[in-house]
Protein backbone atom coordinates (compact mmCIF):
# COMPACT_ATOMS: atom_id res chain seq x y z
CA UNK A 1 0.00 0.00 0.00
CA UNK A 2 1.19 3.78 -1.42
CA UNK A 3 2.14 5.85 1.78
CA UNK A 4 0.62 9.73 2.11
CA UNK A 5 3.78 10.97 0.96
CA UNK A 6 3.98 8.68 -2.27
CA UNK A 7 0.38 9.89 -2.92
CA UNK A 8 1.38 13.22 -2.46
CA UNK A 9 3.95 13.41 -4.67
CA UNK A 10 2.38 10.99 -7.52
CA UNK A 11 -0.22 13.87 -7.74
CA UNK A 12 2.16 16.34 -8.23
CA UNK A 13 3.70 14.47 -11.11
CA UNK A 14 1.31 15.08 -13.05
CA UNK A 15 0.05 18.67 -12.53
CA UNK A 16 0.56 20.53 -15.80
CA UNK A 17 3.06 23.36 -15.71
CA UNK A 18 4.73 26.78 -17.83
CA UNK A 19 7.86 26.18 -19.89
CA UNK A 20 9.42 29.34 -17.35
CA UNK A 21 7.28 27.13 -14.32
CA UNK A 22 8.61 24.40 -15.16
CA UNK A 23 12.35 25.50 -14.95
CA UNK A 24 12.12 26.78 -11.69
CA UNK A 25 10.63 22.79 -11.01
CA UNK A 26 13.84 21.75 -12.66
CA UNK A 27 15.56 23.88 -10.55
CA UNK A 28 14.96 22.37 -7.10
CA UNK A 29 15.61 19.10 -8.41
CA UNK A 30 18.91 19.57 -9.69
CA UNK A 31 20.18 21.88 -7.16
CA UNK A 32 19.15 18.88 -4.97
CA UNK A 33 19.25 15.82 -6.53
CA UNK A 34 21.82 16.28 -9.83
CA UNK A 35 24.57 14.25 -9.74
CA UNK A 36 27.71 15.87 -12.24
CA UNK A 37 29.66 12.91 -13.95
CA UNK A 38 32.42 13.36 -16.74
CA UNK A 39 32.84 10.50 -19.28
CA UNK A 40 35.30 10.07 -21.87
CA UNK A 41 35.34 13.97 -21.22
CA UNK A 42 32.41 14.54 -21.99
CA UNK A 43 29.96 15.69 -19.35
CA UNK A 44 26.83 14.48 -18.33
CA UNK A 45 24.14 15.39 -15.25
CA UNK A 46 22.34 12.63 -13.56
CA UNK A 47 19.30 12.44 -11.29
CA UNK A 48 18.61 8.62 -9.77
CA UNK A 49 15.23 8.07 -7.96
CA UNK A 50 13.44 4.99 -7.17
CA UNK A 51 10.13 6.63 -7.76
CA UNK A 52 8.80 5.88 -11.17
CA UNK A 53 6.50 8.85 -11.66
CA UNK A 54 9.34 11.25 -10.57
CA UNK A 55 11.62 9.61 -13.42
CA UNK A 56 9.30 10.56 -15.45
CA UNK A 57 8.32 13.87 -14.47
CA UNK A 58 12.23 15.23 -14.72
CA UNK A 59 11.80 13.49 -18.40
CA UNK A 60 8.72 15.66 -18.98
CA UNK A 61 9.99 19.26 -17.30
CA UNK A 62 13.37 18.57 -19.19
CA UNK A 63 11.41 18.48 -22.36
CA UNK A 64 8.54 21.28 -21.64
CA UNK A 65 11.55 23.67 -20.42
CA UNK A 66 14.21 22.98 -23.02
CA UNK A 67 12.85 20.87 -25.62
CA UNK A 68 15.11 17.91 -24.75
CA UNK A 69 14.75 14.51 -24.58
CA UNK A 70 17.37 12.79 -21.63
CA UNK A 71 18.23 9.19 -21.80
CA UNK A 72 15.96 7.12 -19.21
CA UNK A 73 17.30 4.08 -17.94
CA UNK A 74 16.61 1.67 -15.65
CA UNK A 75 18.07 -0.96 -13.29
CA UNK A 76 17.42 -3.30 -10.20
CA UNK A 77 19.07 -3.01 -6.95
CA UNK A 78 20.74 -6.07 -5.69
CA UNK A 79 20.30 -5.26 -2.14
CA UNK A 80 17.47 -6.04 -0.24
CA UNK A 81 14.10 -4.85 -1.20
CA UNK A 82 15.57 -5.03 -4.94
CA UNK A 83 13.78 -2.18 -6.19
CA UNK A 84 13.97 -0.92 -9.58
CA UNK A 85 16.22 2.47 -9.77
CA UNK A 86 15.60 4.93 -12.46
CA UNK A 87 18.11 7.18 -14.27
CA UNK A 88 17.35 10.25 -16.03
CA UNK A 89 20.67 11.16 -17.60
CA UNK A 90 20.92 14.71 -19.84
CA UNK A 91 23.97 14.36 -21.78
CA UNK A 92 23.98 17.25 -24.13
CA UNK A 93 23.67 21.36 -23.27
CA UNK A 94 24.55 20.50 -19.35
CA UNK A 95 26.10 23.34 -18.67
CA UNK A 96 24.22 25.99 -20.57
CA UNK A 97 20.94 24.08 -18.59
CA UNK A 98 22.88 24.31 -15.66
CA UNK A 99 23.91 28.15 -15.96
CA UNK A 100 20.48 29.07 -17.38
CA UNK A 101 19.12 27.24 -14.11
CA UNK A 102 21.20 29.46 -12.06
CA UNK A 103 22.68 26.11 -10.34
CA UNK A 104 26.25 26.68 -11.89
CA UNK A 105 28.28 30.24 -11.88
CA UNK A 106 30.63 31.25 -15.39
CA UNK A 107 33.44 29.27 -13.42
CA UNK A 108 30.83 26.33 -13.15
CA UNK A 109 30.95 26.58 -9.27
CA UNK A 110 27.70 25.32 -7.75
CA UNK A 111 25.26 27.80 -6.40
CA UNK A 112 24.11 27.28 -3.04
CA UNK A 113 21.27 29.74 -2.82
CA UNK A 114 17.51 29.54 -4.84
CA UNK A 115 17.77 32.67 -7.64
CA UNK A 116 16.71 35.89 -6.74
CA UNK A 117 13.73 35.80 -9.92
CA UNK A 118 12.76 32.46 -7.84
CA UNK A 119 12.56 34.65 -4.59
CA UNK A 120 10.86 37.45 -6.27
CA UNK A 121 8.26 35.36 -7.94
CA UNK A 122 5.08 33.94 -6.29
CA UNK A 123 4.19 31.40 -9.36
CA UNK A 124 8.40 30.74 -9.45
CA UNK A 125 8.09 29.99 -6.00
CA UNK A 126 5.01 27.32 -5.83
CA UNK A 127 7.18 25.59 -8.34
CA UNK A 128 10.42 25.73 -6.95
CA UNK A 129 8.75 24.27 -3.80
CA UNK A 130 7.28 21.49 -5.58
CA UNK A 131 10.68 20.55 -7.18
CA UNK A 132 12.17 20.45 -3.56
CA UNK A 133 9.33 18.28 -2.14
CA UNK A 134 9.57 15.77 -4.81
CA UNK A 135 13.16 15.88 -4.70
CA UNK A 136 13.97 15.33 -0.83
CA UNK A 137 10.53 16.07 0.81
CA UNK A 138 7.99 13.86 3.20
CA UNK A 139 5.27 14.44 5.04
CA UNK A 140 3.96 12.19 7.93
CA UNK A 141 0.46 10.15 7.21
CA UNK A 142 -1.98 12.44 9.34
CA UNK A 143 -4.16 9.48 10.68
CA UNK A 144 -1.52 7.72 12.30
CA UNK A 145 1.40 10.28 13.56
CA UNK A 146 2.54 13.49 14.72
CA UNK A 147 1.90 16.23 12.30
CA UNK A 148 5.11 16.83 10.41
CA UNK A 149 6.41 18.13 6.83
CA UNK A 150 10.07 18.51 5.69
CA UNK A 151 12.43 19.10 3.02
CA UNK A 152 15.94 17.76 3.49
CA UNK A 153 18.97 20.46 2.17
CA UNK A 154 22.49 19.78 2.22
CA UNK A 155 23.78 22.99 2.04
CA UNK A 156 22.82 25.66 5.18
CA UNK A 157 22.39 28.47 2.62
CA UNK A 158 19.75 26.71 0.23
CA UNK A 159 17.57 25.60 3.66
CA UNK A 160 17.60 28.50 5.02
CA UNK A 161 16.11 29.71 1.30
CA UNK A 162 13.84 26.57 0.93
CA UNK A 163 12.65 28.31 4.94
CA UNK A 164 11.80 32.08 3.40
CA UNK A 165 9.71 30.75 0.56
CA UNK A 166 7.93 28.52 2.85
CA UNK A 167 7.41 31.37 4.98
CA UNK A 168 6.17 34.00 1.67
CA UNK A 169 3.18 31.89 2.62
CA UNK A 170 2.65 32.47 6.02
CA UNK A 171 3.55 28.67 6.61
CA UNK A 172 5.86 28.97 9.67
CA UNK A 173 8.54 26.87 8.63
CA UNK A 174 11.59 26.25 10.75
CA UNK A 175 14.91 25.20 10.40
CA UNK A 176 17.23 22.48 11.96
CA UNK A 177 20.62 20.43 11.01
CA UNK A 178 19.70 16.77 10.68
CA UNK A 179 22.79 14.49 9.82
CA UNK A 180 24.99 15.36 7.34
CA UNK A 181 22.43 18.60 6.36
CA UNK A 182 19.59 20.28 7.27
CA UNK A 183 16.06 20.42 7.00
CA UNK A 184 12.91 23.05 6.50
CA UNK A 185 9.85 21.80 8.43
CA UNK A 186 6.78 22.45 8.90
CA UNK A 187 4.30 21.10 12.49
CA UNK A 188 1.22 22.71 12.14
CA UNK A 189 -1.38 20.72 10.33
CA UNK A 190 -3.25 23.56 9.42
CA UNK A 191 0.04 25.00 7.99
CA UNK A 192 1.03 21.74 6.32
CA UNK A 193 -2.09 21.77 4.74
CA UNK A 194 -1.92 25.03 2.87
CA UNK A 195 1.68 24.05 1.83
CA UNK A 196 -0.15 21.23 0.02
CA UNK A 197 -2.37 23.81 -1.83
CA UNK A 198 0.68 26.02 -2.39
CA UNK A 199 2.66 23.28 -4.33
CA UNK A 200 -0.75 22.53 -6.59
CA UNK A 201 -1.22 19.01 -4.23
CA UNK A 202 -5.43 20.14 -4.08
CA UNK A 203 -6.34 16.13 -3.73
CA UNK A 204 -3.92 15.38 -1.39
CA UNK A 205 -4.24 18.51 0.93
CA UNK A 206 -8.26 17.59 0.83
CA UNK A 207 -7.39 14.04 2.00
CA UNK A 208 -5.50 15.05 4.77
CA UNK A 209 -7.87 17.71 5.89
CA UNK A 210 -10.36 14.92 6.09
CA UNK A 211 -7.72 12.71 7.68
CA UNK A 212 -6.79 15.75 10.02
CA UNK A 213 -10.73 15.75 10.99
CA UNK A 214 -11.27 12.25 11.69
CA UNK A 215 -7.71 11.83 13.66
CA UNK A 216 -8.75 14.89 16.16
CA UNK A 217 -12.40 13.22 16.49
CA UNK A 218 -11.46 10.21 17.65
CA UNK A 219 -8.67 11.92 20.07
CA UNK A 220 -11.87 14.33 20.91
CA UNK A 221 -13.62 11.09 21.24
CA UNK A 222 -11.24 9.89 23.75
CA UNK A 223 -10.76 12.37 25.63
CA UNK A 224 -14.12 12.49 26.72
CA UNK A 225 -14.58 8.83 27.40
CA UNK A 226 -11.57 8.88 29.37
CA UNK A 227 -12.83 11.92 31.34
CA UNK A 228 -16.49 9.76 31.84
CA UNK A 229 -13.98 6.95 32.94
CA UNK A 230 -12.33 9.12 35.61
CA UNK A 231 -15.37 10.71 36.86
CA UNK A 232 -16.71 7.16 37.22
CA UNK A 233 -14.26 5.77 38.96
CA UNK A 234 -13.94 9.00 40.91
CA UNK A 235 -17.77 8.42 41.61
CA UNK A 236 -17.21 4.71 42.60
CA UNK A 237 -14.43 5.70 45.00
CA UNK A 238 -16.28 8.25 46.65
CA UNK A 239 -19.26 5.93 47.28
CA UNK A 240 -17.24 2.99 48.53
CA UNK A 241 -15.67 5.18 51.16
CA UNK A 242 -19.00 6.41 52.23
CA UNK A 243 -20.33 2.75 52.91
CA UNK A 244 -17.44 1.77 54.53
CA UNK A 245 -17.87 5.19 56.84
CA UNK A 246 -21.61 3.86 57.39
CA UNK A 247 -20.73 0.11 57.81
CA UNK A 248 -18.14 0.62 60.62
CA UNK A 249 -20.88 3.06 62.36
CA UNK A 250 -23.71 0.71 61.89
CA UNK A 251 -21.33 -2.18 63.30
CA UNK A 252 -20.34 -0.17 65.77
CA UNK A 253 -22.81 1.70 67.53
CA UNK A 254 -26.22 0.81 65.52
CA UNK A 255 -27.17 3.71 63.00
CA UNK A 256 -30.54 4.01 65.22
CA UNK A 257 -28.36 6.05 67.55
CA UNK A 258 -27.34 9.01 64.41
CA UNK A 259 -29.17 12.24 64.34
CA UNK A 260 -32.32 12.00 61.86
CA UNK A 261 -30.69 13.78 59.04
CA UNK A 262 -27.55 11.80 59.53
CA UNK A 263 -29.18 8.27 59.70
CA UNK A 264 -31.92 9.12 56.94
CA UNK A 265 -28.94 9.85 54.43
CA UNK A 266 -26.84 6.48 55.58
CA UNK A 267 -29.75 4.26 55.23
CA UNK A 268 -30.22 5.42 51.42
CA UNK A 269 -26.77 5.33 50.49
CA UNK A 270 -26.17 1.87 51.90
CA UNK A 271 -29.73 0.50 49.65
CA UNK A 272 -28.31 2.90 46.86
CA UNK A 273 -24.64 2.50 46.43
CA UNK A 274 -24.51 2.89 42.59
CA UNK A 275 -26.08 6.35 42.64
CA UNK A 276 -24.05 9.69 42.18
CA UNK A 277 -23.60 12.64 44.47
CA UNK A 278 -26.08 14.70 42.61
CA UNK A 279 -28.60 11.79 42.61
CA UNK A 280 -28.30 10.97 46.35
CA UNK A 281 -29.44 14.70 46.69
CA UNK A 282 -31.93 15.07 44.52
CA UNK A 283 -33.59 10.95 45.72
CA UNK A 284 -33.15 11.16 49.39
CA UNK A 285 -36.55 10.58 51.57
CA UNK A 286 -36.58 13.89 53.25
CA UNK A 287 -35.00 15.58 50.50
CA UNK A 288 -34.48 16.46 47.37
CA UNK A 289 -31.53 18.88 49.33
CA UNK A 290 -28.56 20.51 47.63
CA UNK A 291 -25.57 18.27 46.84
CA UNK A 292 -23.55 20.72 49.43
CA UNK A 293 -25.86 19.50 51.88
CA UNK A 294 -25.46 16.32 51.32
CA UNK A 295 -21.81 16.44 51.39
CA UNK A 296 -21.85 18.32 54.63
CA UNK A 297 -23.67 15.00 56.22
CA UNK A 298 -21.35 12.74 54.42
CA UNK A 299 -18.08 14.72 56.27
CA UNK A 300 -20.42 14.34 59.56
CA UNK A 301 -20.20 10.73 59.03
CA UNK A 302 -16.72 10.33 57.91
CA UNK A 303 -15.72 12.07 60.96
CA UNK A 304 -17.45 10.04 63.32
CA UNK A 305 -16.13 6.90 61.61
CA UNK A 306 -12.49 7.75 61.85
CA UNK A 307 -13.65 8.39 65.32
CA UNK A 308 -14.80 4.50 65.54
CA UNK A 309 -11.24 4.04 63.72
CA UNK A 310 -9.04 6.04 66.36
CA UNK A 311 -10.98 3.95 69.62
CA UNK A 312 -12.45 8.02 70.43
CA UNK A 313 -15.92 8.47 71.81
CA UNK A 314 -18.21 9.51 68.81
CA UNK A 315 -20.60 12.23 70.90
Amino acid sequence: MASYASSVKKELTVLEVHPEHAKAELSAFLRMNGILSLRNKNLSLDIVTENPAIARRIFSLMKIAYKIEPVLLVSQKMKLKKNNQYLVRLKTRVKEILQDLDIVDEHFAIKTRVPEKIMKDEQRTMSYLRGAFLAAGSVNNPETSRYHLEIYSLYEEHNADIVALMNKFNLNAKATKRRSGYIAYLKGAEKIADFLRVIGAINAMLAFEDLRIMRDMRNSVNRLVNCDTANLKKTANAAAKQVEDITIIKQEIGLERLPEKIRVLAQFRLENQELTLKEVAEQIPDGPISKSGVNHRFKKIEEMAERIRSGQDVY
